[in-house]
């Protein structure tokens, strides 16, 4: 338990208590309830405002209730929201076109929530391997990085090292393995030692692991491993891309994944990507899988599919989100804000050695904390963030995510900075 003593009003505890009570106890929330977002902020119960510095992990990037989204949300909601896929929707089609052209790809397969697409891209990586690769039936093997977080499907914490994922859900789904991020050479000695590898699927930057970002040139080396040995590169997009890292997504640069070799970084755009989260700016689930013909149509009717995914509704709210992001140059926001965020934390720890590390891209950022065998004092730190207006959350012991919505301007920016040192003086 956190050393933080932590005395809640009546009413905060009341919702908490009900919660308590009737749901499952499988998430430990920090102790605020929210019942109000707009832009960058969020209010409580009693009316506090905080910034939001997780931004529900990436998935309202445009802010908190953007009033386009929403204006598409209700303006659909008002004519249709569910045919299924047993029936065409007119909205499908140009979403689906809107989509393929923005990242480059031949085809889009829309579904709900992120894992459902992480789930749908094991799907076709395997269908592909036993179609097109001529892998023997039920040998395919999909490659993960390890330290990753894809979901907590049964299938996907196959491919997790988390203890607290796994522990107690066994047994695990076979032909899923993973290898060491950011390390080409384990990557080329797995991809040598086995043609029944069929992809590798890994996150350009390892969100839940702490905001691990790879060395420069890892994507790219990646891209070409892969290439070499004929191996799907699939690159889970769910919370760095739609602009979070200060490019449309993070494995494409700057290009927007159109010229298929990225200016910024010059990675070579994967054969897949996995969208999600900000996709539909946290107005409901929306997720979606990118890939070229040559994969995508190995899956035929009957295969693969989802009451929900595509639907009316969903496709609205995505259209508009996506040309929010666009209209509103979020990317680069994010890139800029990026710049001076992680400078402002940089020159705290030089005041305040208890951050031993900055590190992120974009908006998409965090601070390593030194410890001393505490392992709750990241958990203390949050708690007096929230308590001077502020709201993140620590992962994997002693990270704090720092990850504002990209609407955030720099005046902004310097207020969080100053509630982040403002707080950070009381464990000096």
């Amino acid at each position: 338990m956190s050393t933080i003593a932590t005395l809640e009003s009546v009413k905060v505890q009341s919702y908490i208590d009900i919660e308590e009570k009737y749901g499952a106890h499988n998430y430990h929330p920090l102790p605020v309830v929210l019942e109000r977002g707009e832009g960058i902020y969020v209010w409580d119960v009693e009316g506090k405002r905080y910034f939001d510095f997780l931004s529900a992990y990436s998935a309202v990037n445009q802010g908190h209730c953007h009033p386009r989204i929403i204006n598409a949300m209700i303006t659909q909601a008002q004519t249709l929201t569910l045919t299924s896929r047993a029936f065409h929707n007119n909205l499908l089609g140009a979403t689906e076109e809107f989509m393929a052209t923005l990242f480059g790809y031949d085809k889009v397969l829309m579904m709900n929530t992120g894992v459902e697409a992480v789930e749908t891209a094991i799907k076709l990586v395997r269908k592909w391997a036993y179609m097109v690769k001529g892998v023997e039936k039920n040998k395919a093997r999909i490659l993960f990085a390890s330290n990753n977080f894809h979901g907590r499907t049964t299938t996907v914490i196959s491919a997790s090292n988390d203890p607290t994922a796994r522990e107690g859900f066994g047994p695990f789904m076979p032909g899923i393995d993973s290898v060491a991020y950011n390390d080409l050479d384990a990557l080329k000695r797995e991809l040598a030692s086995d043609p029944n590898i069929a992809g590798f699927i890994v996150e350009p930057i390892q969100g839940e692991a702490g905001v691990f970002v790879p060395d420069e040139g890892y994507l790219a080396g990646v891209a070409a491993i892969c290439k070499e040995y004929n191996v799907l590169f699939v690159a889970d997009e769910i919370q760095t891309g739609i602009a979070r890292t200060g490019s449309l997504l993070a494995t494409c640069g700057e290009c927007n994944c159109k010229s298929g070799e990225c200016n910024q970084s010059k990675v070579t755009k994967p054969d897949m990507i996995i969208l999600g989260k900000a996709l539909s700016g946290g107005a409901m689930p929306v997720s979606a899988v990118l890939c070229n013909d040559d994969i995508m149509l190995n899956i035929k009717p009957g295969e693969h599919g989802s009451t929900f995914g595509g639907n009316p509704l969903a496709c609205a709210v995505t259209l508009e989100a996506l040309q929010v992001v666009i209209d509103e140059d979020l990317a680069g926001n994010a890139k800029r804000m990026g710049e001076i965020f992680r400078a402002g934390l940089r020159e705290i720890a030089k005041r305040n050695p208890i951050i031993t590390l900055v590190r992120g891209k974009g908006l998409l950022n965090a601070i390593v904390i030194e410890d001393g065998g505490h392992k709750d004092l990241a958990w203390d730190i949050c708690m007096v963030f929230r308590d001077n207006g502020l709201l993140a959350k620590p992962t994997h012991t002693n990270k704090i995510r720092l990850a504002p919505p990209l609407v955030i301007n720099e005046d902004q920016i310097y207020e969080a900075l100053a509630i982040i040192e403002k707080s950070l003086k009381r464990f000096m």
